[in-house]
């Protein structure tokens, strides 16, 4: 059933509130989030559905700008349904569940590459679900103004890497490069798996990623990447030894930083909120590895990233964020450009040539100047 929310007509809004519409099949859970999201002046709850079929007519129907989507439900499951919206009517989608489940993980990761641009745990009832309710009503506003791609086809994958075309000019006394890491948030994974996918089989420089990503959720996603990157991608693993090729991805509640050449995890505080912190990484990064490495900061909201990637510019790295046109949620890269730290700006699928030119062509300056 669907139904608009003319029964539950809420206190007048703001002329700009952001119109949701709620896509969950348990009238228990259901309850709990409406009113969780009419409680925020900002949001309009606009109608709900309890399948995935009827929520594909409803985003038709009604045009929300924003839909929480659970996974599991009848008739037809989220990832089913979040495929159609985004081939017929492109909507922003935050995928919103409570389940941690191996088949929900898959779902959830699959729903990505559908078109989803975020996961969010269901807040728990009560003072215990308060953190959880913050994070949501934050994802949600977050959604505000974007502009999402239709998805002809939910399965297509990027092809192979293209030659990078007219050459970059590596900036002035950059030194060979060691080592590349990555922040992204909202958006973050097509980002990546454009990026990522777009490797050559022999790019030997680590890289270190995090992405924000609802807890339990890093695994499924790791899972979800390695069969489609030719570099050897895996969680990282505290102690290992960063002088072979390899993606290391962040895992849940740790911040990700080098310790020598080494990985390490860290238990320190969250750090505005985000454990992992893409800041956290860069700086540690900016200290062992000075001009030696590259930065990247991918689509995502606030501005996760842009004090780490201010340490690696001023200590001679190369820095690089996603441009506008390309990102779900420009909030970071945006911050980033903003304040002046960004070397160069570029979608993901130029991003990945230019990371092995840079590597190639700084190489070559310095074997020309022995």
């Amino acid at each position: 059933m669907t139904i608009t929310d003319r029964e539950h007509r809420q206190a007048p809004r703001a002329a700009k509130a952001l119109r949701v519409l709620v896509v969950e099949d348990s009238a228990v859970q259901r309850g709990m989030l409406m009113a969780l999201l009419k409680g925020d002046p900002g949001l309009e709850v606009v109608g709900w559905a309890g399948n995935g079929a009827d929520s594909v007519g409803a985003a038709a129907s009604l045009k929300p700008d924003v839909i929480t989507m659970d996974l599991r439900m009848p008739v037809m499951d989220g990832l089913e349904a979040t495929r159609r919206i985004m081939q017929e009517t492109p909507t922003p989608i935050v995928i919103v569940t409570a389940s941690v489940s191996r088949e929900d993980r898959r779902l959830a990761v699959e729903a990505f590459r559908a078109g989803a641009l975020a996961l969010v745990a269901k807040p728990a009832a009560g003072p215990a679900g308060a953190a959880g309710a913050r994070e949501l009503l934050r994802t949600i506003k977050g959604m505000a103004g974007l502009k999402v791609i239709r998805r002809l086809s939910a399965e297509g994958l990027p092809g192979p890497m293209a030659p990078p075309g007219t050459p970059h000019e590596a900036p002035r006394g950059m030194r060979v490069p060691e080592i590349v890491a990555i922040g992204a948030s909202t958006g973050g994974p097509q980002a990546l798996l454009e990026m990522l996918a777009l490797l050559p089989a022999d790019f030997a420089l680590p890289i270190l990623v995090v992405q924000h990503i609802a807890p339990g959720f890093v695994g499924a996603m790791v899972d979800w990447l390695k069969p489609q990157c030719p570099v050897p991608l895996q969680l990282a693993v505290a102690g290992r030894r960063l002088d072979a090729l390899g993606i290391h991805i962040a895992p849940s509640g740790h911040h990700l930083v080098v310790n020598g050449r080494a990985l390490a995890l860290s238990g320190a505080p969250p750090l505005s909120g985000h454990r992992p912190s893409a800041t956290v990484l860069f700086q540690s990064v900016a200290r062992v590895y000075g001009a030696a490495a590259i930065g990247v900061v991918l689509s995502g909201m606030a501005e996760d990233g842009v004090a780490g990637l201010g340490d690696l510019k001023r200590a001679g790295a190369t820095t690089i964020s996603q441009d506008e046109a390309s990102s779900a949620v420009f909030g970071m890269p945006a911050a980033a450009i903003d304040a002046g730290v960004v070397d160069y700006v570029l979608p993901p699928a130029k991003i990945t040539p230019l990371l092995v030119e840079l590597a190639q062509r700084a190489s070559q300056n310095e074997r020309g100047s022995r």
